[in-house]
């Protein structure tokens, strides 16, 4: 190939997904250290990263984690520990009178609850990036580990020391709030010591690389921790409940769950409760819509892609469309040469599309293009479907786990069995609460509180999972049942037919049947009498070969092109993407590289690559790219037109001279 033939080729129109298109950078310096095994990154590099559940997970569980635990830490801080039951109802936690807790307790939970409040600030500033994530990480975890170990030791000294008096007294709601706040402080800490681990190892730079949608979780979070404590507080003062009580009743408000056990005594109450529980039910909308996203986000960057990836690489591998690249392969075992035969082979492709018909080439090209259709059917389903198995499985363990929570706490007061335990954990993911059974032990209303600001959401996430499969498939079954029934529509059966070849033929023949009969019985010629099986066949492979790019001028080209972008833009406007079909992906590849080509140049190119210039099951493919298939085709039409127009530009200018 001559220099001015390489020239024109590397100036080519865009081929395959050119956003993913990118030739190598030149090294950039970096101020990478290495310390031992360690390996600490700048703040920003071009380096690949790894260990995506570390870097992007672990520090948003963090974050809705830290606010949960202070909420808790200020229930531990409030209510005293240790309570008195009263004489009229013996061994009933409801009526327990708590009184006054040691010195040391109260001036040590107050330091547990600044240290974890303080490590949140910082956890915050991370985030933001007003403090180092050298600085700010190191002091969130281990202000969180100094929570913690001063709630256990409180915890553990108190039940040693100055213990209740059984059967008398009894732990309070406060003690409990105690013990998950510091459970809460050590997982949330031990997490961020594995995204800090992953960053001494090199698997990602300093910092966290947060988008709009995480950025706005974190805020939902604190936004509903704020109201939730807030409106403990208010509630407490106006319906002289105890703060923990009050903070177990806006939990079970904004929830939706309703037992009835707590509602409020008076109008001022009442009144609170229009304004709270609206307030509340919307941040907790938007928080769960928000982890949703995230958990999307996470499953298709990186499990989705994967499972893409995975079906493309095994599809090349067992594809074979010369006699020249099976024999290849077939020298490669036997030598054992273990390259990548995750690489598209279109260079040999190449190598023999002058020895083979046009026709011959495009149809192998329309079988990698069925191939990597059939590739994105199964991922979308594997997509939805891998979210509903998760959210079932989520759901399960939830209910499961929890009946066991529940069971061991409401033993004693209640004397609730395991199924029964089970019974009310259904009710209230459901949030049908009947009320018969409720929390009513100071270790399960605590426990209530923790569980169903996780398990309430997940089935919130659930029926949403459900809706894209389960529900889904149930819709397209009565709409298809009610279009072939008692609400036809219209066209229906001409596309069914259209989908269906041999169905056609056959309407065809019997049709021409049909008029051959009558024109013997009437002796005059007559045409099928239902038009409306005559159903005209899409463009075929063999038409699109058979036509020859010199039968079409740059005018005509160009009209061309000016009508497929305004269909390709009113593409964008449907609701569902548009998927196009391989003579459609013919028609538009030919409108994009006619722009930057002579006549005789397209000519012998579409002799020699074929009218496609691309793998459609390798990297470069179109169904590979991020955008949609109208997107990435109306990009490029643009482009074409672009460089019509300066090539017209600079004739004409030319022509003035």
């Amino acid at each position: 190939m001559s220099g001015s033939d390489s020239q024109s080729s590397n100036t080519s129109a865009p081929r395959a997904n050119d956003v993913e298109k990118f030739e190598p950078l030149a090294p950039t310096r970096t101020h990478t250290k290495h310390l031992w095994k360690f390996k600490l990154r700048p703040s920003d590099d071009d380096e690949p990263q790894d260990w995506w559940f570390a870097s992007t997970a672990i520090p948003l569980l963090a974050a809705t984690t830290g606010p949960l635990a202070n909420v808790m830490s200020i229930a531990a801080l409030i209510t005293s520990w240790r309570s008195d039951y009263d004489p009229a109802y013996p061994g009933q936690d409801a009526h327990s009178i708590g009184f006054d807790d040691p010195h040391w307790c109260i001036g040590l939970n107050a330091a547990s609850l600044a240290c974890g409040f303080i490590g949140n600030i910082f956890l915050l500033f991370n985030f933001t990036r007003r403090v180092r994530y050298i600085v700010a990480l190191p002091m969130t975890i281990i202000l969180w580990y100094f929570a913690t170990g001063i709630l256990m030791g409180i915890t553990i000294s108190m039940n040693k020391y100055v213990p209740p008096n059984r059967p008398d007294q009894t732990y309070s709601q406060g003690f409990w709030h105690a013990v998950i706040a510091a459970a809460l402080y050590l997982v949330s800490s031990m997490m961020l010591m594995v995204n800090m681990q992953g960053y001494f190892f090199g698997h990602y730079p300093q910092h966290f690389e947060l988008t709009d949608e995480q950025r706005n979780l974190i805020l939902q979070t604190m936004m509903f921790f704020i109201w939730l404590a807030g409106g403990g507080g208010v509630f407490a003062k106006v319906c002289g409940w105890s703060y923990v009580d009050a903070l177990y009743f806006c939990d079970v408000t904004i929830l939706t769950v309703g037992f009835g056990d707590f509602h409020p005594p008076n109008d001022v109450g009442r009144g609170l409760v229009f304004p709270y529980s609206v307030g509340g039910i919307i941040i907790l909308g938007l928080m769960v819509g928000s982890i949703r996203k995230f958990a999307q986000d996470l499953g298709h960057d990186n499990i989705i892609k994967n499972h893409v990836e995975k079906r493309r690489v095994n599809t090349i591998e067992r594809s074979v469309t010369t006699t020249f690249e099976l024999e290849q392969r077939q020298s490669q075992k036997r030598h054992k040469h273990h390259h990548n035969q995750a690489a598209p082979f279109m260079n040999t492709l190449k190598r023999v599309a002058t020895r083979k018909a046009r026709i011959v080439l495009l149809l192998e090209e329309k079988d990698r293009f069925t191939a990597m259709r059939t590739i994105q059917k199964s991922t979308s389903d594997f997509k939805k479907y891998y979210a509903l198995s998760m959210s079932v499985i989520a759901f399960g363990l939830l209910w499961c786990v929890g009946a066991v929570g529940f069971w061991k706490a409401e033993a004693k007061s209640q004397g609730l069995s395991y199924f029964q335990a089970l019974y009310f954990c259904y009710v209230s993911l459901l949030t049908i609460g009947y009320g018969d059974l409720s929390p009513t032990s100071n270790a399960g209303k605590p426990f209530f509180i923790l569980w169903s600001l996780v398990a309430v959401p997940t089935m919130t996430i659930l029926i949403s999972d459900m809706g894209d499969t389960v529900i889904a498939s149930f819709k397209r079954g009565t709409f298809t049942l009610a279009d072939w029934t008692v609400l036809p529509k219209a066209g229906l059966y001409r596309a069914f037919v259209d989908k269906h070849p041999w169905l056609y033929h056959w309407l065809k023949k019997r049709a021409e049947s049909k008029a051959e009969k009558e024109r013997f019985e009437r002796g005059f010629p007559t045409g099928p009498e239902d038009e409306d099986i005559d159903l005209r066949p899409a463009k075929t492979i063999e038409e699109i070969a058979a036509e020859a790019p010199s039968e079409l001028d740059e005018h005509t080209l160009a009209r061309k092109l000016a009508i497929a972008i305004r269909r390709t833009a009113n593409d964008l406007k449907a609701d569902t993407p548009r998927r196009y079909t391989y003579e459609e992906w013919v028609e538009y590849t030919r409108l994009i590289r006619f722009s930057r080509k002579s006549k005789q140049e397209l000519e012998e190119e579409e002799e020699e690559e074929g009218l496609v210039e691309w793998d459609w099951i390798g990297l470069k493919s179109p169904m590979m790219a991020e955008q949609t298939e109208s997107e990435w085709v109306l990009d490029r039409l643009c482009e074409s037109l672009d460089r019509y127009m300066r090539k017209q530009q600079r004739v004409y200018g030319a022509g003035k001279r």
